[in-house]
């Protein structure tokens, strides 16, 4: 697993930004289904609150694990799809370190504490959640948004059957607070958290009609075409034929590998994982996988 940290400027105060929160929607600038490189576009507008930015991939299988961006001075990371490289799940993971904002009410940070009583309020009532008695973590649900409540193991009682009394509270008068925040796509039933208990967030659908993933046919060593805007992109064409075929990339980004120290067996494979460059043309966007 290879990471790749970024730092321009002192570290941030902790808690010193406040995202909106949109459950089953995103949080911040950052909208579930949002491609990578829109990411980094907004990581790159503002320097001054991601100063520390670490980049986590699987350096011999790319396609194999999420791509996460990880902001570990506010707490929180993306994580992207590989094969479609669209946002499928926002983490807080430190709850403490990012203040969120729900309609007009303040949640987390290190002035609020997220405690379960303080959620139900907010949020409403909704159905039991579930508890992981393995990991002594209690799981509450709403439409794209979940909590993760830590549970004592003196108190594990009070989730009768894997279930508890809502709004949770322990014999002691205590409440519990919580670890973790699980944004994902709303428009399914999915019930995303920790552990294998839980579902794996899957990127919203795209819209209809829409060319993100426009199919591109290859006739090998000739050609690619693309099937619904028609463009031909014969092997061997130089960048000037692409970029006029194709438009004025949106971006371009180069991996500092030289073929030349490469076995010959490991340059077809370099060239298949490598992304190349990402086109937009008519406010459409293409991935080439060569």
């Amino acid at each position: 697993m290879s990471q790749r940290p970024r730092r321009r400027f002192e570290g941030t105060a902790m808690g010193s930004i406040v995202f909106d929160l949109r459950p089953g929607l995103g949080i911040g600038p950052f909208s579930l289904g949002m491609p990578i490189c829109e990411a980094f576009v907004q990581i790159e507008q503002q320097p001054k609150i991601y100063d520390v930015v670490h980049v986590k991939y699987l350096d011999e299988e790319p396609l194999k694990l999420d791509i996460v961006i990880s902001f570990p001075d506010h707490g929180f990371h993306l994580c992207f799809d590989p094969w479609s490289q669209r946002l499928r799940l926002i983490e807080i993971f430190d709850v403490k370190r990012l203040q969120m904002r729900y309609a007009t009410s303040l949640i987390g940070g290190p002035s609020t504490l997220a405690t379960f009583v303080a959620i139900y309020a907010l949020f409403g009532p909704t159905f039991p959640g579930t508890y992981d008695k393995d990991r002594g973590v209690y799981t509450l649900f709403y439409p794209g948004l979940s909590f993760a409540f830590p549970i004592p193991s003196q108190y594990s009682d009070c989730c009768h059957g894997g279930e508890a009394e809502l709004p949770l509270e322990f014999p002691d008068g205590t409440t519990p607070v919580s670890c973790r925040v699980s944004i994902y796509d709303g428009s399914t039933d999915s019930k995303v958290g920790v552990g294998y208990l839980m579902d794996k967030a899957s990127p919203p659908p795209l819209p209809a009609g829409s060319l993100y993933m426009e199919e591109v046919h290859v006739k090998l060593g000739e050609e690619l075409w693309f099937a619904f805007g028609g463009q031909h992109i014969p092997f061997g064409a130089s960048p000037q034929d692409v970029w006029t075929e194709l438009g004025r990339p949106c971006g371009i980004h180069q991996k500092q590998v030289s073929l030349a120290t490469l076995p010959e067996n490991r340059i077809l494979e370099f060239c298949t994982l490598v992304i190349i460059v990402h086109f937009r043309l008519f406010k459409k966007t293409w991935k080439f996988y060569f």
